[in-house]
């Protein structure tokens, strides 16, 4: 049997890297196999066999000249150098060969974790993103974002390591989605500040990914901020930034949400032909029947067009959104609480504008309750505002 790496003279780079590390064969047993558990790898490397590999010959004193490819992974990716080259026999010349530093192992050991995310690893972190979002539509934003801004923060780090770029490309998309997502719950929980930066992150990962659809979204999102702190001449702008970078290059129905928008934004800053003609184009933009798999980030059909057109009216105070969201309310889907509690608040808005008090008491005592329920401090904000 060959002779342990502290005892004897190796006769393989292995075995003098195990003496320069100053390791017995059980020691590198054991972190090996911390290694591999802590990095996903299936190798395992037994006393006895890190010993004859440290020698380069078997019990039956033949040359060790295969490995099997799971430890040959785990030696690799620990020690950053090709199984061949570890198998070699050691040249006096090597005797003061020096390992890789902790950090050329750490950013090996990073490069390789990137390695491992694979197509499939992607579509889970989608699958994932796709069950967040059902869950913030019913019940809000306060006990998702902070697991939300984990996940962003995770993907954030493996995106810098991927290699592969189709890969990249994909998971880029979802930093796309899950950023935009984070933003729009940091604004529902009136974090303004976090909001705006999730959609600078989500626009940087849409030109990674290289989709003027997903930067157009973002932008979008981005200007619903700016609407909130009063910048409503910004949101404008950006709105129609991103229309035009999308313009006959997206989904027809992303075109009608982001035509929306725009809509809203001139809403907000007063410009009441703008606005309608905007609605007007959003309307002639939606496709006839709404498929969503080009883009299952967006929540949007005609009922939620015909929202949004409500919201617009709302700002500009006129009679006709009470006839609009009142109907939209009847159409709702029930499950869309924060929708609904938007919708009510719109409805406030314009009841007390015209003088219908009574009713836009009710509907403020039902969006009161909804937006406790869902914890958007947005909504009550702006609950808050219109019955000072």
């Amino acid at each position: 049997m060959g002779s342990s790496p502290r005892n004897g003279q190796p006769r393989t780079l292995f075995g003098e890297l195990l003496r320069q590390r100053r390791q017995t064969a059980q020691e590198f047993s054991e972190e090996a196999e911390t290694f591999a558990r802590e990095h996903g790898l299936d190798g395992t490397l037994s006393p006895r066999h890190v010993q004859r590999l440290a020698s380069g010959v078997t019990s039956e004193g033949r040359p060790v000249r295969t490995v099997h490819q799971s430890t040959r992974r785990l030696l690799e990716e620990m020690l950053g150098v090709p199984i061949a080259r570890l198998l070699e026999p050691v040249r006096k010349s090597e005797k003061n060969w020096q390992a890789p530093t902790d950090e050329d192992l750490g950013l090996r050991a990073r490069i390789a974790a990137g390695r491992t995310l694979d197509a499939e690893t992607v579509s889970l972190l989608r699958r994932k993103l796709d069950i967040t979002r059902i869950i913030d539509r019913r019940l809000g934003a306060s006990a998702l974002l902070g697991e939300l801004r984990g996940q962003i923060s995770q993907i954030e780090r493996v995106l810098c390591d991927v290699l592969n770029q189709p890969v990249r490309s994909d998971l880029a998309e979802v930093l796309v989605d899950a950023s935009a997502l984070a933003g729009w719950q940091s604004l529902d929980q009136g974090l303004v500040d976090d909001s705006w930066d999730h959609y600078n992150t989500a626009r940087m990962a849409a030109r990674e990914a290289d989709s003027c659809a997903l930067e157009a979204y973002a932008c979008a999102g981005q200007a619903v901020v700016l609407l909130d702190i009063g910048e409503t001449r910004l949101a404008v702008e950006l709105t129609d930034y991103a229309r035009t970078i999308a313009k006959g290059r997206v989904p027809k129905l992303l075109y009608s949400w982001l035509t929306a928008g725009y809509g809203e934004a001139c809403a907000a800053d007063g410009e009441k032909q703008s606005c309608m003609r905007a609605f007007d184009e959003a309307l002639h933009s939606m496709p006839a029947t709404v498929d969503t798999s080009d883009t299952p980030y967006l929540v949007f059909d005609s009922t939620h067009l015909a929202r949004w057109r409500g919201n617009a009216l709302a700002r500009l105070g006129a009679r006709e959104a009470i006839d609009v969201l009142t109907d939209v309310l009847r159409r709702l889907d029930p499950t869309f609480a924060r929708a609904e509690t938007a919708l009510r608040v719109d409805l406030v808005q314009v009841l007390t504008i015209n003088g219908e008090k009574e009713e836009a008491a009710a509907h403020a005592e039902r969006a009161r309750l909804l937006a406790q329920q869902i914890g958007s401090a947005r909504q009550r904000k702006r609950l808050a505002s219109l019955l000072s």
